[in-house]
């Protein structure tokens, strides 16, 4: 008898978590305005509303907390990043951040001006909204097959070479300041860019003078994938294939909480020094010295160790295991979802779902409501909320895809936690036709609404 998987770990330390009845939920959300972002987590059963900075470290990077420099200037934490980011990302300029938005800050402070456009795949939400802040333009460069929750295509994080020469095309060099590639791209699913998308990437970019620059939350998760899945680097090492990607990038921003497998923490790295030199001055004006950077030095040190574990082979197998592991129960369920299965999270297709709730009622946020009602789970809407209002006409955008996203944490949960996630939503799936209202808004901020939004049932 073949012995089954199990995880390369064994757990040291638990936490408990409170399992409420439906009549307190039903309080709760009422009391947070049908906002999930609003609840206390002691809330919740299950938090799957992001994979940011909710893993569970490892003992070496407990360890590393402790031998911490807390230096204001110079501190030797700092360089053990330092040389961490100069060894796997091959960048030799580097700023330590308090976490990815903070990157992006700092970055398009000196990059992005009123006017500009910035083409990319499916740009997230606060890429988007630092963009749209300085009054440029995200513009969508994603393949078509993304938007085909059914379509089985290896990477859906694509960004199609076509569209992104229309936009190079049609505005002046002086009006694109970048191209932003997201690794893996969240806003499709978690879904994986491709090598060879890279490389043409990068070679319309060098035709173009543009740059390029990776947005690496998930870069090891990317990596997994490009081994598994695109021909010749199956037995490539996830090091190796990190090195490759990172050839073709200008620079990059990265939220140190995802695969960084840290609480707090962000990366902006790049190879330009005048680049460089400009950024320092918003980072110590937004941030921090250029030495920490809003990062305790303890956390830089457990941020080095992450790095380290993260581009580790064993620790993705279990990581994208779990992911699959609750994505493959519910397709077995015939519940929709994005497929092929992504990285961090599963993404159920809410349009799908719930295709009574009229699409004004913010269905995947609907959907995101009843499962925390149903079974105490907390997850996230990617879908019309997210996606704000247009900053021109002010009318509601309403994306081709409609997400209820269940983001897994690095480390925190059991299989028997997922299966509580999976009873839920088919608990839901079976009455799903009796759901015909979805949500309508009372108050919500000018941009990025989603996370303060108010809301009421229709």
């Amino acid at each position: 008898m073949d012995l089954p998987f199990a995880e390369n770990y064994k757990i040291k330390m638990v936490e408990p978590i409170y399992r409420s009845t439906r009549e307190e939920r039903e309080k709760w959300i009422d009391q947070a305005h049908y906002n999930l972002f609003n609840l206390k987590s002691e809330q919740v059963f299950v938090d799957l509303l992001t994979d940011s900075g909710t893993g569970a470290m490892s003992d070496r990077q407990w360890a590393a907390l402790m031998t911490g420099d807390e230096s204001y200037a110079g501190s030797s934490s700092y360089y053990h990043l330092k040389d961490k980011v100069k060894e796997i990302f091959g960048f030799d300029y580097f700023l330590p951040v308090h976490q990815g938005r903070a990157a992006e800050n700092v970055l398009f402070s000196v990059l992005v001006k009123d006017g500009q456009f910035v083409p990319g795949n499916s740009h997230f939400d606060t890429t988007k909204g630092h963009i749209e802040f300085r009054k440029a333009t995200a513009v969508d460069c994603t393949i078509d097959e993304a938007f085909d929750t059914n379509g089985m295509h290896p990477f859906k994080g694509n960004i199609d070479i076509g569209k992104l020469t229309a936009v190079l095309e049609k505005h002046p060099r002086e009006q694109v300041p970048m191209i932003i590639v997201t690794l893996t791209c969240n806003s499709s699913g978690g879904q994986p860019v491709s090598m060879e998308n890279l490389r043409e990437i990068r070679q319309v970019a060098d035709q173009y003078q543009i740059p390029m620059i990776f947005d690496s939350a998930r870069f090891a998760e990317n990596a997994w994938f490009i081994q598994s899945r695109e021909p010749g680097y199956q037995n490539r090492s996830i090091r190796e294939i990190v090195s490759e990607m990172y050839q073709y990038a200008d620079g990059m921003t990265m939220s140190s909480k995802k695969d960084g497998i840290v609480n707090i923490g962000g990366i902006l790295a790049m190879r330009s020094k005048d680049w460089y030199e400009q950024a320092s001055v918003y980072n110590i004006l937004f941030e921090g010295f250029v030495t920490y950077g809003g990062m305790a030095g303890r956390d830089m040190n457990a941020l080095a160790i992450g790095l380290d574990e993260v581009t580790s082979g064993a620790y993705l197998e279990n990581r994208i295991r779990q992911v699959h592991y609750l994505g493959n129960k519910l397709i077995e369920l015939g519940i929709p979802v994005q497929k092929p299965l992504g990285g961090h999270a599963v993404f159920v297709d809410a349009k799908r779902f719930l295709n009574r709730v009229p699409k004004e009622e913010f269905v995947a946020q609907t959907l995101a409501v009843e499962l925390y009602l149903e079974a105490g789970v907390r997850g996230v809407e990617v879908g019309t909320l997210l996606a704000d209002r247009d900053p021109q006409s002010k009318e509601n955008r309403y994306p081709q895809l409609e997400f209820l996203r269940l983001a897994i944490p690095r480390r925190t949960y059991t299989n028997n936690h997922m299966d509580v996630v999976v009873a839920g939503l088919k608990n839901i799936f079976d009455r799903r036709n009796s759901i015909t209202r979805g949500l309508m808004i009372l108050e919500e901020a000018p941009i990025m609404r989603h996370f303060t939004v108010k809301l009421q049932r229709n």
